[in-house]
């Protein structure tokens, strides 16, 4: 045989191994693709399809034994407030007025139906009281606000631990001798900026890490400490992280998702906010927000700054606001504390061309959910106008009487009492049911999924712990009692991802909620998959509802990792059961160990 034809021989075969190789290959990724296909498919179909309700008849013999853990770069995931989501589905959003840090919820094919892990080397977080002033900085691995509010005291990494000294943007000595400050300027008794009970909720636009909402804490003051998820990102993580009551959110163009007359006072501290923009309103929507004689703590450039474009600035807002009719209540160096009136006697007395208008008598103002904001006066309703205040006892007395906006939802107060004394007795046998596992400090940040008139965080009041009490959004009406009692909350839909970071509470309690979301005709599954989104490890979920969704939600268990202890029993019919009701409580654990600390 000559050499080349040996070669051309030699060169075919060569060819031919390469290609039965290939093909070979080829159909071996096929086989790998269909099966792993399959799989996500048979997920997907479990945990994210929302036209075929939960009917418990329908229940598989053999019940799902796991849930994909979504990629490790998830572990912050917030898919409501995804900003990778906004790119890839080529949202049109208008920058300038922040649309891109409203929610903008992903559409039931791009879901992930999985478990968001926490961050490698993720500790048990430290316990409150200790973490208002420092976190494991593994959990939150962000260090560079530290470096950019050096000069402000924020934070300070300190070795494995970041340090809260208090600080702040307007505050570099303490929050707390700013607060005593603010007090002195309003003449408030005994230097308490809670002036006697009669400030108790509070709304902190721009809070940073929270410190001034955890130094109004020992003042018997809450506050909703407010901030998107902007440049100066995680900063709500690790208000949480401490402990300490707060929510992402933005001024935007909706509504903040709280009804009218929700708070006593509103602070914006070394603000930057366009106050003036779209014909005041932002002002306009605090204005919503506040009660009557309510206070907004206002500290900026252009309150003190002396150059040319600061002082048109504070000359253009001072107007702006004396034609809402508020007035400076206190003056002083780089603060300046506004008041609004107590009754709508001076918008009465404004000229018909005045702007901003009264918002027309058939808006609601306590819409808050997806609602746009208008440039409009929100006025008192007639009750208000004429006792020229909002009606609420002083704090505490406030939390258990009934309030005066009772009246709107046709609620009486033996019924509220009611209400009140159910929770009472309910709360004492869960903590009952869980006494052999929690410890004194086991819970700070709790979540209460469907708060109904808030008897649950009431019961709750000799505990040092907080609660976000959520009201679905077709029982809206509700949350004006929730703030009316001195608690904070907020509007939610169920069916949609929660704005908060993960791993940020310690324990959920759902009432019946899974019952309603099915009743929707959305997903279980979706919800169970959100709420170990939330909960921190080692943190309790407590569920109430009927049998059938207790059997269903206790074969899942173990999928979710929420199998490291758990208890199911029959409680007692009172008077909010509306059928036979089961309780069932299960503790999460920790990721790839199980551990017996609380």
């Amino acid at each position: 045989m000559k050499r080349g034809t040996f070669e051309t021989l030699t060169g075919r075969r060569f060819l031919t191994w390469i290609l039965l190789a290939f093909v070979v290959s080829l159909g071996l990724l096929c086989l790998y693709r269909g099966s792993v296909d399959d799989a996500v498919a048979g997920v997907d179909d479990r945990f994210g399809e929302e036209d075929r309700p939960f009917d418990p008849s329908d229940e598989p013999s053999d019940p799902l034994k796991s849930i994909p853990v979504c990629d490790l770069r998830l572990s912050e995931l917030i898919p409501c407030l995804d900003r990778h989501l906004i790119y890839q589905m080529k949202l049109k959003l208008n920058l300038s007025l922040m649309e891109h840090y409203e929610r903008h919820c992903p559409p039931s094919d791009r879901r992930y139906n999985c478990l968001v892990p926490p961050p490698i080397g993720y500790k048990v977080p430290i316990r409150w009281p200790a973490s208002r002033n420092e976190v494991w900085k593994v959990n939150i691995p962000h260090t560079h606000l530290a470096s950019e509010k050096s000069d402000q005291n924020w934070m300070v990494v300190n070795g494995d631990k970041i340090n809260f000294p208090g600080g702040g943007t307007h505050f570099h000595s303490g929050a707390d001798k700013y607060i005593i400050a603010l007090a002195k300027m309003l003449k408030f008794p005994n230097d308490s900026l809670n002036n006697a009970g009669n400030i108790r909720n509070v709304i902190d636009i721009g809070c940073g890490v929270a410190s001034f909402g955890a130094y109004l804490i020992p003042h018997n003051i809450i506050a909703m400490s407010l901030a998107p998820n902007d440049v100066h990102e995680n900063q709500i993580q690790f208000s949480l992280e401490r402990g300490i009551p707060s929510a992402l959110g933005v001024l935007g163009t909706k509504r903040l998702p709280y009804p009218s007359r929700s708070f006593e006072l509103a602070h914006c501290s070394r603000c930057r906010i366009d106050w003036l923009q779209r014909d005041g309103i932002l002002l306009l929507e605090l204005d919503r927000l506040l009660r009557p004689g309510g206070y907004f703590v206002y500290s900026s450039p252009e309150a003190y700054a002396q150059d040319e474009e600061n002082r048109r600035i504070w000359s253009a807002m001072s107007d702006l606001l004396r034609r809402m009719c508020w007035k400076i209540a206190a003056k002083r160096d780089q603060t300046v504390i506004w008041v609004k009136p107590l009754s709508n006697k001076c918008y009465l007395k404004r000229g018909t061309s005045v702007r901003p208008i009264l918002c027309d008598s058939k808006e609601d103002p306590d819409a808050a959910w997806n609602i746009a904001m208008k440039a409009c006066i929100t006025p008192y309703s007639k009750i208000m106008h004429m006792e020229k205040c909002s009606g609420l006892l002083p704090w505490p007395q406030r939390l258990t009487a009934p309030p005066p906006r009772l009246e709107e939802l046709g609620i009486s107060s033996k019924h509220y009492h009611e209400d009140t004394e159910v929770w009472h007795s309910r709360v004492i046998q869960y903590w009952k049911q869980m006494k052999s596992v929690i410890g004194k400090n086991s819970f700070r940040n709790i979540m209460d999924m469907r708060a109904n008139l808030g008897g649950f965080a009431a019961a709750l009041r000799d505990k040092d712990v907080w609660v976000m009490n959520v009201i679905p959004v077709d029982e809206s009406s509700r949350l004006k009692i929730i703030y009316d009692r001195g608690l904070i909350g907020t509007l939610h839909d169920w069916c949609e991802s929660f704005s908060t970071y993960p791993r940020t509470y310690d324990l959920l309690h759902a009432w019946s909620i899974f019952s309603e979301v099915d009743r929707r005709g959305c997903s279980i599954e979706d919800l169970l998959i959100e709420m170990d989104r939330m909960l921190r490890p080692l943190g309790f979920v407590i569920i109430r509802d009927k049998p059938l969704v207790i059997n269903y939600v206790r074969k899942l268990l173990t999928a979710l990792n929420w199998d490291g202890w758990s208890s199911e029993v029959e409680p007692q019919s009172d008077a909010l059961s509306s059928g036979e009701e089961r309780v069932l409580i299960a503790r999460k654990k920790l990721w790839g160990e199980r551990s017996n600390e609380f």
